[in-house]
């Protein structure tokens, strides 16, 4: 993945608005599982791409500081020449003395070329140093933005849950309601209550028929105390004098 397609990247989800994206999509749940897929996958890919873009970096920051270690070299190499020449020369050894000016001038032509090679890098180490700082803000913004997603989605199916168990319930209570008549509870209250009314009428019905019979004893001990009387008068006495 080139830097520029990171930068899009890093730039495209780190902006993305959750709230909004939820509130268009016809499944919230759905749509958050494939966000956070894309984001997954997004981070990983500009990790991989930032890891490269540090290592590139780190090489250009060890080229620029092994030139400014060869130009600091080549500076104590050409002190060094100078200072033999001049010693040399003090002596009346000019010859010499011009060899080791002509190494020193060397050794100061090497250095010059150090450190040019070390300034031509340094404006490159800076913009890679600029980039992969934003690279490395931009990819917290994305997982922070893939906590964010998480957390949401989350949420998002403990109240799917939540709403589901409380629409069981509901369906659970209007099914086993008491006051239903065509429920089961219903219809057995309903049989009680019938059983109930036979019991009353049965009930009812042996009371009136103990009281005929009572009344029919009665009958029978009138009848019986006329015959009495009469079979008294027959015999010519008093119906009184049977009364006890």
């Amino acid at each position: 993945m080139s830097k520029q397609s990171v930068f899009g990247r890093i730039a495209q989800l780190a902006k993305a608005n959750i709230n909004a994206l939820i509130d268009s999509a016809e499944d919230p749940e759905k749509m958050l599982d494939q966000l956070v897929r894309d984001f997954s996958a997004s981070i990983h890919d500009a990790e991989a791409a930032i890891a490269q873009t540090i290592g590139n970096l780190r090489l250009l920051e060890q080229d620029h500081a092994e030139d400014v270690a060869l130009a600091q070299d080549w500076g104590r190499k050409a002190i060094a020449a100078s200072a033999k020449a001049d010693q040399l020369r003090s002596t009346g050894n000019t010859v010499d003395a011009d060899k080791f000016d002509n190494l020193a001038k060397v050794a100061l032509g090497k250095q010059l070329s150090a450190e040019a090679e070390a300034r031509a890098v340094e404006p490159t180490i800076a913009n890679q140093t600029q980039t992969v700082d934003q690279l490395k803000r931009g990819l917290e913004a994305m997982k922070g933005k893939l906590d964010e997603l998480r957390s949401r989605r989350d949420q998002l199916v403990a109240r799917a849950k939540i709403a589901q168990a409380q629409n069981q319930v509901i369906d659970a209570v209007k099914s086993i309601d008491v006051m239903d008549s065509s429920s089961e509870l219903g219809r057995f209250e309903e049989k009680i209550r019938r059983e109930e009314a036979k019991v009353m009428g049965r009930q009812e019905l042996a009371a009136s028929t103990l009281d005929a019979q009572f009344e029919a004893l009665e009958d029978v001990g009138v009848q019986t105390e006329i015959e009495a009387r009469l079979a008294a008068l027959k015999l010519g006495s008093s119906p009184q004098a049977i009364v006890q």
